[in-house]
């Protein structure tokens, strides 16, 4: 399921959010970016840790027109954006990690250790908003 406004941006960050359904073995990220001038999310997608998920992001911020992306480390950015659009490192993603964290504390199925998860994808989908 994905979730796409529909506004400008100039520049984006994106991260991905690790959280499971039923057991750690079943894996769930949350991929998503944020306006880097108002950390309004711009898009989400739900998936594995994929290349072709991160396409999928990719894809629905196509009409944003984004120029500039934000990210972490992680190789399909890399293999995915252009280098002249793409910028890794903690300085111009504190928006979206400080988000994570918030969404770390505020829903429990995000958290790393907690007694508290879904048995269902659409569930887990529902109590995230995606």
């Amino acid at each position: 399921m994905a979730v796409r406004l529909e506004l400008a941006c100039e520049a984006a960050e994106m991260d991905e959010q690790w959280s499971f359904v039923g057991n750690k073995s079943n894996q769930r990220w949350l991929w998503y970016a944020v306006d880097h001038a108002t950390n309004i999310v711009l898009a989400t997608v739900f998936g594995k840790r994929k290349d072709e998920v991160f396409k999928e992001l990719k894809a629905l911020l196509e009409p944003f027109g984004i120029s500039r992306y934000y990210t972490d480390d992680w190789g399909a950015y890399e293999r995915h954006l252009e280098a002249d659009e793409h910028q890794v490192g903690k300085r111009n993603t504190q928006k979206i990690e400080r988000k994570n964290l918030n969404f770390r504390t505020w829903i429990k199925r995000l958290t790393r250790k907690t007694i508290c998860f879904s048995k269902l994808e659409t569930l887990h989908d529902t109590v995230l908003g995606c």
